[in-house]
């Protein structure tokens, strides 16, 4: 409606009419009969195929902006139950006692998006650490990085521009792509069973790194030329040599 009015008293120039407008005293039927009778008084305009029309409504919708809405990633928080309390309320006794007040606020209801990254990451560590006291194993600490390299990855997918969670992201790939290498180099079953548990598609490093120069990439330019070239002068010998065998064939049978 804010849209159809700036125009109305683009158009017009009633001031009264734009005012009263703004303070709701017309009704949207009125507007738009009002936007009839002010298209019926305008001259008719020329467009770019030559026909006449009036550019009213054009300039209606010209100040109306198409939103493209983004989707919704899933986020691993998700299957929290809100109903779950936090970490080192769980197995307090009279944390199940007190009313539903406090209840609430102990449970991942009213907690914040580190106290349920912080369940998160415990979840993920129950399911691979060695014992009950274990903090600080490579299975733990590759627990602890799959957790936050998810929870960047919604940042990164809900806000494309923020560059510094990207940087803590492919950081935190690198880090877990080195303690998975060594977790498998040593000890290839509990590899095996840490990639299953928590979700992880581990793929194979390539057998050989290079650093990338402009002088290496000019020597490869320059070496495939060279290939390419024996290639076809090797083509060309062999074509010649078909074609000389081809013309001897038959005065080898004459004789």
């Amino acid at each position: 409606m804010m849209l159809v009015r700036r125009a109305l008293g683009a158009a017009c120039g009633a001031r009264g009419w734009l005012a009263s407008c703004r303070t709701g005293r017309l009704e949207v039927g009125q507007t738009w009969a009002t936007l009839a009778s002010v298209r019926a008084q305008l001259p008719p305009q020329q467009d770019k195929n030559g026909n006449g029309s009036c550019s009213l409504l054009q300039s209606v919708r010209s100040y109306a902006t198409v939103s493209r809405k983004r989707e919704a990633f899933p986020s691993q928080l998700d299957d929290l139950p809100p109903t779950m309390l936090k970490n080192g309320y769980a197995g307090v006794e009279l944390a199940q006692s007190v009313d539903d007040v406090v209840k609430r606020l102990l449970s991942l209801e009213m907690a914040s998006q580190r106290q349920k990254m912080k369940v998160k990451i415990q979840q993920l560590v129950d399911k691979v650490k060695r014992h009950p006291d274990d903090c600080g194993s490579i299975e733990v600490q590759i627990a602890v990085l799959t957790a936050k390299i998810r929870n960047y990855q919604e940042q990164v997918k809900n806000h494309p521009k923020d560059k510094m969670h990207k940087r803590y992201m492919l950081m935190g790939i690198d880090r877990r792509k080195k303690l998975l290498k060594y977790l498998r180099r040593t000890r290839y079953d509990v590899f095996e069973n840490v990639c299953q548990q928590l979700g992880i598609q581990y793929t194979f490093p390539p057998a050989y790194y290079r650093r990338i120069t402009h002088r290496w990439l000019a020597k490869k330019a320059f070496c495939q030329k060279v290939y390419e070239e024996v290639k076809r002068r090797r083509e060309a010998e062999k074509l010649t040599q078909k074609t000389i065998s081809a013309k001897n064939a038959p005065r080898s049978e004459e004789h």
